[in-house]
């Protein structure tokens, strides 16, 4: 199978059909190492990035992408608000809490307020905000065995809670936690902490359907 053949993934001229007419100009990204991109090359699959992969469909735009490997969110929160809105963005997609819920020290309550304070952040100054819920890397099987419970339940808190900010706060949600292949093991890189590029063409697709459908509710 390659991308141009995996049902999951965009069709060959559907990100031109879905974002015809698309408002945004400048799209600036923060976040971890999900929104940096580390994913591991896959045969047959691009090896862009995702968040690099949504700037190339939604072009010719101003692109800036913040982030950094490793970061939990009060460090997105202290190094790349600033910055990011002095770009002064009409689209932004932040990445967060994912380091914060890896541990078992992950404080839900703290994510939240710090996921808060970014997006409305951004909000304020005039961008629509992007939010997201990750593909489940504990079904990647470089993670052992006996992390997979803790891992698991704090993976889905962290989906739940970011599913709720978002419909509160009124972001655009890509909701990839329970996604069909969420579960699939071969979804995921050797290191036990990301996706591969088969995960990023399919986090893109479903980027830009969700885009597509907020631009139609609109």
């Amino acid at each position: 199978m390659t991308e141009e053949t995996d049902p999951y993934c965009l069709r060959p001229g559907e990100s031109e059909e879905l974002l015809a007419g698309h408002p945004w100009r400048r799209f600036v990204v923060l976040g971890d190492s999900v929104a940096e991109g580390l994913c591991e090359p896959v045969e047959g699959y691009s090896d862009l990035q995702w968040a690099a992969r949504i700037a190339h469909e939604l072009g010719p735009i101003a692109y800036l992408n913040l982030g950094v490997s490793g970061l939990r969110t009060r460090e997105i929160l202290a190094t790349q608000l600033v910055p990011a809105v002095a770009f002064g963005p009409d689209l932004a997609l932040v990445v967060g809490g994912g380091n914060d819920a890896f541990p078992a020290t992950y404080d839900a309550d703290r994510v939240d307020r710090e996921l808060t304070e970014l997006i409305t952040t951004l909000q304020d100054a005039g961008a629509e905000v992007m939010t997201l819920g990750m593909f489940d890397v504990s079904y990647s099987p470089a993670v052992v065995e006996w992390l997979r419970p803790g891992l698991r339940q704090r993976m889905r808190t962290l989906s739940e809670r970011t599913a709720a900010l978002a419909a509160k706060l009124g972001t655009i949600h890509i909701n990839l936690t329970d996604h069909p292949l969420s579960t699939d093991p071969t979804l995921y890189s050797s290191d036990g902490r990301h996706g591969n590029a088969r995960s990023d063409a399919i986090a893109t697709a479903e980027t830009l359907r969700t885009l597509t459908r907020h631009l139609r509710s609109v």
